[in-house]
């Protein structure tokens, strides 16, 4: 985030401080419950959203080297991101062209080429097919459209972007897709961050759910009073669109100390949490000292069940013992609030939806990110059938 933007973003948050105010949604939304317990709304939502959307797949950091790879199910597809010999990052999906094995596991170092473990093809970091195991009993077999299927990937501003999808023709515009956000982006060197650790959690709630939860501070001071509810000023944000995107930025109670500096001094970032949505199902969020991404998919057809992967990105690499207990503490109460506060009331709320005990949700004017995120959503939708 450049300066400019920060000055401008800090010196709203105290003019709301001041006047007790926040940022508002011109008016009151209401969501359908049925939004979150529809297996159609959610077969709908894995077709248009998780199918033909960029969706990011991580940090140009954990992909460092040529054959360096990380693969992917979560979307419902299963994709193997790699880095090729001439640094540029390519994605795939994950089968072999011979039975249909996955070529790759988890992540690591592949070398100079992927080989499948059924029967030994191999294909290089472009997706050639380059050598079979008793090729004679293949003569005949056209080896150039054997290759493993390509997908639209580009890796910009340390940001890696893979849409699940194959399309020979597609480019990816990555530029258009962030609707004016990659800026802002780029400038905070994402690409120097290094990974530190990767969980994946499974709870029994819609996706949508647990994005929500990132987007509105109203509730912070009732059910994190004990935990991050004192680090921040309560009900009190900034919100601002970027199309289906978004920043969000919740002010810590040390903003004040900014008052007394020059504004060529402010520096927004260790005051703040800055959430940003980047449509469809990733959360970014930007700490004073590190950086996590929260990716959410829905778990298969289980309209109230989710799967979360996230990921904890840190400015060095946690090469000391110290260092690493540091962040494992850090990685830790972040799980530890989510997971004992707000994952808890979210599976209530799954089932009081599942309970029909309300037809609709109600957005307040106080909760701008959260409504825009849902209306953005159902607007993906409407658009795509």
């Amino acid at each position: 985030m450049d300066h400019a933007t920060q000055v401008r973003l800090t010196r709203e948050v105290l003019a709301h401080l001041d006047a007790r105010t926040t940022a508002l949604a011109p008016d009151i939304m209401y969501q359908a419950t049925a939004a979150y317990d529809s297996p159609e709304r959610l077969r709908q939502e894995k077709d248009i959203l998780f199918r033909k959307y960029p969706l990011l797949m991580g940090l140009s950091g954990q992909l460092r080297g040529p054959g360096d790879f990380l693969t992917d199910d979560f979307s419902g597809v299963p994709i193997v991101v790699v880095r090729d010999g001439d640094g540029v990052v390519r994605a795939f999906l994950n089968v072999c062209q011979h039975r249909g094995a996955r070529v790759a596991q988890g992540c690591g170092n592949t070398g100079r080429v992927f080989t499948c473990p059924y029967h030994a093809w191999s294909f290089d970091l472009t997706g050639k097919l380059v050598g079979i195991p008793h090729g004679s009993n293949f003569e005949g077999m056209d080896k150039d459209h054997r290759g493993l299927v390509e997908l639209p990937a580009v890796e910009r501003d340390g940001l890696i972007w893979v849409v699940p999808t194959p399309n020979a023709n597609a480019k990816l515009d990555i530029d258009a897709h962030l609707a004016g956000l990659g800026p802002e982006l780029a400038n905070y060197g994402l690409a120097g961050y290094h990974h530190h650790e990767t969980r994946i959690m499974h709870r029994k709630l819609n996706w949508k759910i647990v994005i929500d939860t990132f987007l509105e501070p109203y509730h912070f001071a009732f059910l994190h009073a004990d935990t991050v509810g004192p680090i921040f000023f309560p009900n009190l944000c900034l919100f601002e669109a970027f199309g289906p995107h978004l920043r969000e930025t919740l002010p810590r109670r040390t903003i004040e100390t900014l008052r007394a500096k020059p504004e060529a001094e402010w520096d927004l970032i260790p005051h703040t949490a800055l959430v940003y949505v980047l449509f469809p199902n990733t959360v970014l969020v930007m700490q004073g000292d590190h950086v996590e991404t929260w990716r959410v998919f829905p778990n298969a057809d289980k309209v109230g069940e989710c799967v979360m992967y996230l990921d904890f990105f840190v400015p060095e690499p946690a090469e000391t013992e110290s260092a690493r207990r540091h962040w494992d503490r850090n990685m830790d109460l972040t799980i530890r609030t989510v997971d004992e506060e707000d994952f808890p009331v979210g599976e209530g709320i799954q089932s009081g939806i599942a309970a029909k005990a309300q037809s609709e949700m109600v957005f307040g004017r106080n909760e701008p990110a959260l409504a825009h995120f849902e209306r953005s959503v159902t607007e993906a939708v409407t658009a795509g059938q």
